[in-house]
């Protein structure tokens, strides 16, 4: 069975029809659980491919789309979202319950509409972005600026820095 059908992409395609986009969904024979493993399973750059992160500024979920050669400026991500408190790191079962998804297959669309999201500005690099879609092996195309339309996404330069 092809993965296309998995419940979670499924999710993600609809998300993405829903929101008037092709569905650019592709199944990879190797994994795109990290950055890294979707950038050596497409054969592109590093900072083409969209980590969606999930954090927790206090006890509210908020999703920052950074780009995969970036780490995320905890510190500066409360401001970015209009938020205050403490930045933490969720565990696994904490972002399935808050996405929807699993870590490794987070995708930036077909999320809860109250969770805020932020996009990392250095994604604009590329013409052409990859974001995860519902599952470790699937991941689709986009752009920059159809991901803020697509997301509603907060856009800010000041969320990331190199790795």
């Amino acid at each position: 069975m092809s993965l296309l059908n998995n419940k979670s992409v499924k999710k993600v395609r609809a998300a993405l029809a829903e929101a008037g986009f092709d569905d650019t969904v592709i199944e990879l024979e190797k994994t795109a659980r990290s950055a890294e493993d979707a950038a050596k399973s497409l054969g592109v750059e590093l900072g083409s491919i969209v980590k969606s992160l999930v954090f927790a500024i206090d006890k509210r979920f908020v999703v920052a789309l950074l780009a995969g050669d970036h780490k995320c400026k905890e510190e500066n991500l409360p401001r970015a979202v209009n938020l205050e408190g403490a930045v933490s790191l969720p565990g696994a079962e904490a972002v399935r319950g808050a996405t929807g998804f699993s870590i490794g297959g987070v995708p930036p669309v077909g999320l809860p509409d109250n969770l805020p999201m932020v996009i990392d500005t250095t994604l604009k690099r590329f013409e052409v972005v990859y974001a995860a879609a519902g599952h470790p092996h699937c991941i689709f195309a986009t752009t920059v600026p159809d991901l803020k339309r697509m997301t509603g996404a907060i856009v800010s330069y000041n969320i990331s820095e190199p790795i």
